[in-house]
């Protein structure tokens, strides 16, 4: 990369100049609108603010972003190239590193990851990552005829991935690129996984995973909906169908708070929840899907999932949505900016507080959730300092519908019908480093062997599954080390198997 422009590109400011432009915010609905509807929140640059904001990377020698990107998208290049005014070849070079960029430019935690370690974070505020990630894939979607197709070989060797989330659809992704014909099996009705069910769509539109969804199609990936592996299928029965296969079924077994009252009318589990809202369609008032509409809500948790739900509930008409912690705000695992938008919105925090009972009336419905103050103590394993009860606190939230969003576990529908696939003592899939479980050729990636975590992270576990799959049936497992990022070829974003010839289309 250099700093003189090429023919037609937009002049590159100096070092100097670049650390005199200011982040640039992001266009949002007001807080007091968007409260009452399920549009997104947050609208996205336009040109000019997204090549301001391009112009603030530094690009660095040392690729710190990278490093922290769990599918190590090649930030300083997208970024420079729209920074130059290239945008078809920014977008061509972060659609050959991920395969669903207008997912991950909207509820990927940047501020953690590539966003975490950019080195103008240090003296001011990170480059805005996430938000340039967005803009530049939601130009891509608006401007297919710029992104020519890549013609590949056809390898003749057939994967299965079970799961359409984001593990299950980064791999299929990666899989095509080398040739491979891949079949995607989802148990539900539509393609998506948790992208679909459990992030509402303000925060994720179900369009723009539809049009993620339809753009691996248009490369050649198959979706076979309604096919439960487990019932349809025995796990046995598909590895004698297919070269290889991977497992990508997330974790979505909810977990309960195990406290009296909880079997109550009015008491949800944030996966029933929000799939009712989400992927059924609750939202709209026009849909048949039947929901609860309390008028006070309590959502039990602090991560993600819990965002999700009390903002969910405070669009559907709650009065009051409230969000119950055991923990302080400084420990809560939830995103920042989910935080700070539920706060604009008028959710209520109510910090170190933990459930002892869900009360209810004598016909079974939900009346109030009995709670206990907490202290923090000493910290536990994740590092955060363990909650404890404070004798006689006790108070009641009263509420008439409560929602646990404490999290989730592997659902063993798929693993018990494999005795030979080794799980963990929680149920969770037990792999190599490559990815590889105990039955060779299967291999398995994502919440399912990691437990609940983020949709980044089981992106990475698909892209990298799907690397050592091609070396497994290339006969060359385990695989060599995957090219990094800035390894890769600066004038084409292409594919990157040189054991399967890709050829532009034009």
């Amino acid at each position: 990369m250099t700093d003189q422009p090429a023919p037609g590109e937009r002049p590159v400011p100096t070092k100097k100049e670049r650390m005199q432009i200011d982040r640039q915010l992001m266009p949002e609905q007001e807080a007091v609108v968007r409260a009452h509807n399920f549009g997104e929140v947050n609208l996205g640059f336009d040109e000019q603010l997204a090549m301001l904001e391009a112009e603030r990377c530094l690009l660095c020698p040392k690729e710190y972003c990278v490093d922290g990107c769990p599918v190590s998208v090649n930030i300083p290049r997208f970024i420079d190239r729209l920074a130059r005014g290239d945008i078809a070849g920014a977008a061509q070079s972060l659609l050959d590193d991920n395969a669903l960029p207008c997912v991950t430019g909207r509820v990927c935690p940047q501020e953690t990851q590539c966003e975490g370690v950019c080195l103008r974070g240090k003296t001011g505020r990170p480059v805005a990552i996430g938000y340039l990630e967005r803009f530049v894939a939601d130009w891509a979607g608006a401007h297919p005829e710029a992104l020519p197709p890549i013609a590949i070989a056809d390898s003749g060797r057939r994967v299965a991935v079970i799961g359409s989330g984001p593990a299950g659809l980064t791999a299929a992704g990666e899989l095509v690129k080398s040739g491979h014909k891949v079949t995607v099996f989802e148990a539900f009705h539509s393609p998506g996984g948790v992208l679909i069910y459990g992030i509402p769509e303000f925060r994720l539109p179900k369009d723009i995973v539809q049009a993620e969804v339809d753009r691996l199609v248009a490369k050649g990936v198959e979706i076979r909906p309604n096919t439960i592996i487990g019932k349809t299928y025995t796990l046995p029965e598909l590895r004698e169908m297919f070269d290889a296969i991977f497992i990508a079924v997330g974790a979505g077994l909810p977990v309960f708070m195990h406290v009296p009252g909880e079997n109550l009318k009015g008491v949800y589990s944030a996966n029933e929840y929000l799939t009712r809202v989400n992927l059924m369609g609750a939202w709209n008032p026009d849909s048949d899907t039947p929901i609860l509409k309390g008028r006070r809500v309590a959502v039990v948790g602090g991560g993600n999932v819990a965002m999700d739900s009390v903002r969910t509930a405070k669009r559907l008409g709650a009065d009051e949505a409230i969000c119950v912690y055991r923990r302080s705000r400084g420990e809560m695992p939830a995103r920042v900016e989910e935080v700070h938008h539920a706060e604009q919105e008028g959710i209520r925090f109510d910090f170190l507080v933990a459930p002892i009972e869900v009360v209810g009336d004598d016909k079974g419905w939900v009346t109030g959730l009995r709670c206990v103050r907490m202290e923090l103590g000493e910290p536990d394993s994740s590092g955060r300092r363990r909650p404890r009860p404070i004798p006689g606190s006790e108070f009641t939230i009263d509420c008439d519908e409560v929602v646990v969003a404490i999290g989730t576990r592997s659902n063993p529908v798929l693993t018990r019908t494999a005795p030979e696939l080794q799980v963990n003592e929680w149920g969770y899939i037990v792999t190599d480093e490559h990815g590889m479980t105990s039955m060779p050729g299967v291999f398995a990636g994502g919440d399912i062997v990691r437990g609940a975590a983020t949709v980044i992270l089981a992106m990475g576990d698909g892209k990298h599954a799907a690397h050592a799959i091609d070396a497994w049936l290339r006969g060359e497992y385990p695989p060599a080390a995957e090219p990094a990022a800035g390894e890769a070829d600066e004038e084409s974003a292409g594919h990157r198997h040189p054991a399967h010839a890709a050829v532009a289309a034009h």
